[in-house]
C-alpha cells in the first residue's frame, strides 16, 4: 500500500547548516520584525484583524513565524478567534523558553515545502538537489517563497508563479536592507535553477497510512526509545499487513468526489467502513485532499476531528431505553417545540428540525422522523448517564458528557466512533474492537507484532435487532431514503446545530459505513449561498453512503437482517406486543379520521396518526396506513394512519431583485423556501454595477407557490 522512507520527507539539520541566505529569507517575506518582538506582532495582529473584521470571519495572516510553529505543532486546524489567542498565549511562552535562532531552527526543520518536502534540507534536494547549506541567494529566496502556498508557487508546475513570488522574497530583503540594490538586479535575471520534477509517492489511502505510521512509532514493542523506533520503521525492511481493501477505499473516495464536485466551495467529507464481523477498517477516507496547501489538509477528520452526532446518536438513546425497559410503542408528546426545566441550570429550549410537530408519538416513528422532542422526554426520563455509557460500550471511544443534550447529539464524536459503534448493531449486539493492522512482521518472517482485537457483547440480543428494525424504517421511509441501495440497509442520519454537520452512519450485516460531511476549518452553516444546498444527513451524506457501500455490496449476495425477538414486526412501521393474530387488515383510506379510527379500534387495534399534507387527499381523510390492508396483524397492535391537512400552504413568493445572496436566500427562506443559486453573468447593460446581486428569480416576485418549493435565482459573479 505505502513504503516508508523517512529521509525522503525530512532530515533535520542544526541551524549552522541551514547555509546564510536561507534564514534570512524566510524571516523577510514571512515576519519581517521576528526578531523584535516577543513571539505575537502587535502590528501584524492589527492588519488581521482589520481583514478579519470586514471579512466577517478568520482569514489566515499575521501570524509570526513563532506562531506557525505553534500552530503546526500544538492546535488543531481550526480557525477561529480563540485558536489565534491559545495561539498567541504558547507564542509568548515558548519565546522565554528558547532563543529566536533556536525557534528558527525548529520552524524550518518543521515547514512544509510542497512535493512531500517538509524541512529545508527536503526541500533543497527535492528542487535543487544539492544541502540546503549550499543554497544560494535565489535559490534561497525560492523555498521561502514556498512557505506560504506550495502548490500555488510550485516551480515545476507553476513556473511563472514560482518566479514571481521568488522575486517577490528578493524585493523583501532589499527592503530590510540585507539586499544590495545591484546585487537585486542580478538575482532577479536569473532563472529558477530547479532540477527535474520528482516522482511524488501518493498513496491512496493517506490518513490511514499515517495511523499505522504513528502507531508503530508509539508502540514500544518496535522499540524502547523513540528513536529505536523510527530506525526500525524505515530502515527495518517491517512487513505491515493491513485490513484497507483497495476496492472499498477506491470507492469510498470516488463517491466523495462525485458528490461534493465542487472542491473550492463544497465542504469536506470523512469515511470509514468497517467489517462488522471483524472489525476490519476497509476504508478510511480522512479528508478530501491531503496533498493540499489547506492547514487542515493533513489533519484526520475520521479518526480526530470531533463533531456534532446530531441526530445519528439517537440510537444509542434508543438503545438505553429498551435496557431500561422503555417499550417502542410507548407514546410521548411530540409538540414542534418544547422546554424542559434543568435543575440549577437555565431551562432546556428543543425544537424539531422542521418546527413541525403535535399529537403523539410513539419510539418507532420518533426515530424513522427523527422528532427532538420526543428524545428530549426520553432521556429525559431514563437519565443521561445510561446513554453515554452505552455509547461508550457500544465503541465510541471519545469522552462523552452526560447531559440531557447528549439526546440531539451534542458531544463530539469522531466518524471512526460512530462507525465502531454502530457496528454492535450490525453484529447482532456484539462489538469487536476496530482493527487496521493485522501483522508485523521483519523482512526475515519473523513477526513481531499480531493483531489481538477484544470482542465483547455490548447489547442483548433482543435488543439490537428491535433497534436495527427501527433503523430499517429510517431507510425504507424516514429520512435516509437517499441511501437506499435495494437491499436490508438500516441507519440513522443526523444534522448539527445551525446545519453545520451532517452525517449518515448506515449498515448491512456485512458492512457498516459512516459518513460526515462540514467544514474543516470551523463549524460553518451549510445552507445556501455558503454551500450548493442545504446539507442535511438525508442529502450529501446519504448519497455518498449509497455510492460507498452500493459499489462495494454490488457483487455479493444480499442477506437479511435476523428477525426481531420482540416488539418490532415488519419494516413497516407497524408495532404491537405478541398476542393473536386478527384477520387481514381491513382498508381505511379514503375514510375520515373519525371514520378510520373507529373501524380499527372496534377490531381490537391502537390508531396513531400523523398528519402530513395532500394535493388530492381532502384535509382530515387517511392517505395511507401502515401496515397495508390485507395484512395479518395482532390484535392490540398500534396502526399508523397519514392524515391529510390538505394542499401545502401557498404564499406569494418575494421579490429579492437587487439583494445579496445572503439576504435574498435568508428572505426566501423565512418564507418556507428552499434556494437554488446559479452563478450567471446578467446580459449588459448594467451589470457591472449589479456585481453579486440577484438580477434574476423563478419563480417572480408575487408569484403564488407552495411552501418548501424551491425558488431559483441568478447572481452576478
Amino acid at each position: 500500500m505505502a513504503n516508508l522512507h523517512a529521509e525522503q520527507d525530512r532530515e533535520e539539520i542544526s541551524f549552522e547548516k541551514m547555509g546564510d541566505f536561507l534564514p534570512v529569507a524566510v524571516v523577510a517575506i514571512e515576519d519581517s520584525r521576528y526578531f523584535e518582538h516577543d513571539g505575537v506582532d502587535p502590528r501584524g495582529i492589527l492588519r488581521a484583524l482589520t481583514r478579519d473584521l470586514k471579512s466577517g470571519k478568520v482569514i489566515e495572516g499575521g501570524s509570526t513565524i513563532t506562531q506557525q510553529y505553534v500552530r503546526a505543532v500544538l492546535l488543531t486546524p481550526e480557525q477561529t478567534f480563540t485558536r489565534k489567542i491559545k495561539e498567541a498565549v504558547l507564542a509568548v511562552q515558548l519565546e522565554r523558553q528558547y532563543s529566536k535562532q533556536a525557534i528558527l531552527k525548529k520552524y524550518l526543520n518543521l515547514i512544509y515545502f510542497g512535493n512531500g518536502a517538509y524541512g529545508v534540507q527536503a526541500a533543497a534536494r527535492t528542487y535543487f538537489g544539492k544541502d540546503a547549506i549550499a543554497l544560494n541567494l535565489t535559490e534561497s529566496a525560492l523555498l521561502a517563497g514556498l512557505i506560504r502556498s506550495p502548490g500555488d508557487y510550485d516551480p515545476f508546475t507553476q513556473p511563472d508563479a514560482a518566479l514571481a513570488r521568488r522575486n517577490e522574497v528578493l524585493s523583501r530583503i532589499e527592503v530590510l536592507k540585507r539586499l544590495p540594490a545591484e546585487d537585486k538586479a542580478s538575482a532577479i535575471a536569473a532563472p529558477l535553477g530547479v532540477g527535474a520534477a520528482p516522482a511524488t509517492q501518493r498513496t491512496a489511502a493517506p490518513h490511514f497510512v499515517e495511523r499505522v505510521r504513528a502507531f508503530i512509532l508509539s508502540d514500544p514493542t518496535f522499540g524502547e526509545t523513540a528513536a529505536e523506533r523510527e530506525r526500525l520503521l524505515y530502515q527495518g525492511g517491517l512487513r505491515i499487513e493491513t485490513t484497507l481493501d483497495p476496492r472499498a477505499q477506491a470507492q469510498a473516495v470516488d463517491a466523495v468526489a462525485k458528490t461534493l464536485s465542487s472542491p473550492a466551495t463544497d465542504p469536506a467529507a470523512a469515511v470509514v467502513s468497517i467489517d462488522p464481523r471483524n472489525g476490519h477498517i476497509l476504508a478510511y477516507v480522512g479528508g478530501s485532499d491531503f496533498y493540499g496547501d489547506e492547514p487542515w489538509a493533513r489533519y484526520d477528520l475520521a479518526g480526530q476531528g470531533k463533531r456534532s452526532a446530531g441526530s445519528s446518536f439517537k440510537p444509542f438513546v434508543l438503545a438505553a431505553a429498551l435496557e431500561a425497559g422503555v417499550s417502542l410503542e410507548k407514546q410521548y408528546p411530540a409538540p414542534g417545540e418544547l422546554t424542559i426545566p434543568i435543575k440549577g441550570q437555565a431551562p432546556w429550549l428543543i425544537r424539531n428540525y422542521d418546527g413541525k410537530g403535535g399529537g403523539t408519538m410513539n419510539l418507532i416513528e420518533a426515530t424513522v422522523h427523527s422528532v427532538n422532542t420526543v428524545y428530549a422526554e426520553l432521556i429525559t426520563e431514563i437519565g443521561a448517564q445510561p446513554v453515554v455509557d452505552l455509547a461508550n460500550k457500544l465503541g465510541v471511544e471519545s469522552k462523552l458528557g452526560a447531559y440531557p443534550s447528549a439526546a440531539l447529539g451534542s458531544n463530539g464524536v469522531t466518524v471512526l466512533d460512530m462507525a465502531s459503534a454502530y457496528s454492535s448493531f450490525a453484529d447482532d449486539g456484539m462489538h469487536t474492537s476496530p482493527v487496521f493492522i493485522t501483522q508485523v512482521s521483519t523482512n526475515t518472517g519473523e513477526v513481531l507484532w499480531r493483531a489481538r482485537p477484544s470482542r465483547e457483547r455490548t447489547l442483548p440480543v433482543a435488543i439490537s435487532r428491535n433497534v436495527t428494525q427501527v433503523l430499517q424504517q429510517v431507510v425504507e421511509r424516514g429520512t435516509a431514503v437517499n441511501a437506499r441501495i435495494g437491499r436490508s440497509v438500516a441507519g440513522k442520519t443526523g444534522t448539527g446545530e445551525e446545519w453545520s454537520d451532517a452525517w449518515f452512519v448506515g449498515y448491512t450485516p456485512e458492512l457498516v459505513t459512516a459518513v460526515w460531511v462540514g467544514f474543516p476549518d470551523a463549524a460553518r452553516t451549510m445552507r445556501p449561498p455558503t454551500t450548493r444546498i442545504t446539507v442535511t444527513g438525508g442529502t450529501w451524506p446519504a448519497q455518498i453512503w449509497q455510492a460507498t457501500a452500493g459499489a462495494y455490496l454490488a457483487e455479493t449476495p444480499a442477506s437479511k437482517f435476523p428477525s426481531p425477538i420482540a416488539s418490532v414486526t415488519g419494516a413497516s412501521g407497524a408495532t404491537g406486543p405478541r398476542g393473536p393474530t386478527g384477520p387481514g387488515l381491513t382498508s381505511v383510506v379514503g375514510q375520515s379520521t373519525v371514520d378510520a379510527t373507529r373501524i380499527l379500534v372496534d377490531a381490537g387495534y391502537r390508531v396513531r396518526l400523523y398528519e402530513t399534507a395532500s394535493r388530492s387527499v381532502a384535509a382530515g381523510f387517511v392517505i395511507s396506513q401502515s401496515p397495508a390492508a390485507g395484512a395479518p396483524f395482532a390484535i392490540g397492535g398500534t396502526i399508523t394512519l397519514a392524515v391529510s391537512t390538505g394542499p401545502p400552504l401557498v404564499v406569494p413568493v418575494p421579490s429579492v431583485l437587487g439583494l445579496s445572496a445572503q439576504k435574498a436566500a435568508a428572505l426566501l427562506g423565512a418564507s418556507g423556501f428552499e434556494v437554488q443559486i446559479h452563478i450567471e453573468a446578467e446580459p449588459p447593460p448594467g451589470a457591472p454595477e449589479r456585481a453579486a446581486s440577484v438580477w434574476k428569480q423563478l419563480p417572480a416576485g408575487g408569484e403564488p407557490l407552495a411552501v418548501d418549493q424551491a425558488v431559483a435565482i441568478w447572481l452576478n459573479p
